[in-house]
């Protein structure tokens, strides 16, 4: 039983939320890059919250399943139909054997996710089936491959007796500008109080050099007069500064060490955001409470992992 890939569109991968264990090896994590749309459509399906999905990264998407299967989307806003009948996001849904799933463009948002009841089935690499084409890890070859089109996903089909959606408040709006959560670092206070305050309170712009690696910002330049420190572990989320002042956010595929200052490390809550953040998105910093940033992603994950 498989979900045939008919259109796989520029970036669809096999992921689910990384590998750990290995970053003193120069292994990155990996993983889903919006892990609130990923929790979201696997709780629809009461599967396990690391039960694999596929990220489509902008679209157009086609695939036909093979056998009867519950299955949902979630992320983008984008236009989908199952047969020709429209279906909306943030939603599970039945599918018969032989039915066909498309997706556009979206509307608003960068990355769909699509769940099926119990999972995606593919041999894990190092504890997971996270593809990150760059180390040429996981996915269904286990060599890093992007789908295409023939390519067969495998899962074992299970039917949810009814169709679940996301309640309306917990579905995120993509919006041309976006507030980001900063929590500063020990660097930080290395940055004159000049840059802290540029770095806060002007606007940068997402460019078009973004990939599940980073996110390249433009707008005011950051000065700082030492560009760069001896490497060390990168975090999730942190904020660079390289010589030419422009922020750098490292999101999943990230290296595991670096050397340029950093400002700070972008909160969970709003990587999801960002990673949803297409060119020409708009965005500004603000500083984010450690106590609150820590407190929200704990009420998140005992949600989301309650049970397991």
């Amino acid at each position: 039983m498989a979900l045939d890939i008919v259109q796989a569109g520029p970036l669809s991968l096999l992921q689910d939320l990384g590998r750990y264990g290995y970053q003193d090896v120069g292994v990155t994590p990996g993983g889903a890059m919006d892990t609130h749309a990923f929790h979201w459509a696997n709780k629809l399906l009461n599967n396990p919250a690391n039960a694999a999905q596929i990220e489509i990264t902008m679209g157009p998407f086609k695939a036909c399943f093979k056998q009867a299967t519950s299955f949902a989307l979630c992320g983008a806003d984008v236009v989908a139909t199952l047969n020709g009948n429209k279906i909306t996001p943030w939603s599970s849904w039945l599918a018969k054997a032989g039915d066909i799933l498309e997706m556009g463009y979206p509307k608003q948002g960068l990355r769909t996710y699509l769940a099926v009841s119990g999972g995606f089935s593919s041999p894990k690499t190092l504890g997971s089936v996270s593809t990150v084409v760059r180390n040429k890890l996981g996915g269904l070859s286990k060599k890093g491959n992007k789908l295409t089109n023939g390519d067969s996903v495998a899962f074992t089909a299970k039917i949810q007796p009814y169709s679940r959606k996301v309640p309306r408040q917990f579905i995120p709006q993509y919006k041309s500008i976006i507030n980001i959560g900063v929590l500063p670092t020990y660097q930080f206070h290395l940055f004159s109080a000049e840059a802290q305050k540029t770095f806060f309170n002007e606007f940068y712009t997402v460019t078009s050099e973004i990939d599940r690696m980073g996110y390249r910002l433009k707008g005011k330049p950051i000065e700082f007069a030492q560009q760069s420190f001896v490497s060390e572990g990168i975090a999730l989320g942190a904020i660079q500064i390289p010589a030419n002042g422009q922020p750098i956010i490292l999101m999943r595929d990230r290296q595991t060490i670096g050397g340029y200052p950093k400002m700070g490390c972008v909160c969970n809550r709003d990587l999801n955001i960002l990673a949803q953040a297409t060119p020409g998105t708009k965005v500004h910093f603000f500083e984010q409470d450690l106590f609150e940033a820590e407190a929200e992603l704990h009420q998140e994950q005992h949600y989301f992992f309650k049970g397991e």
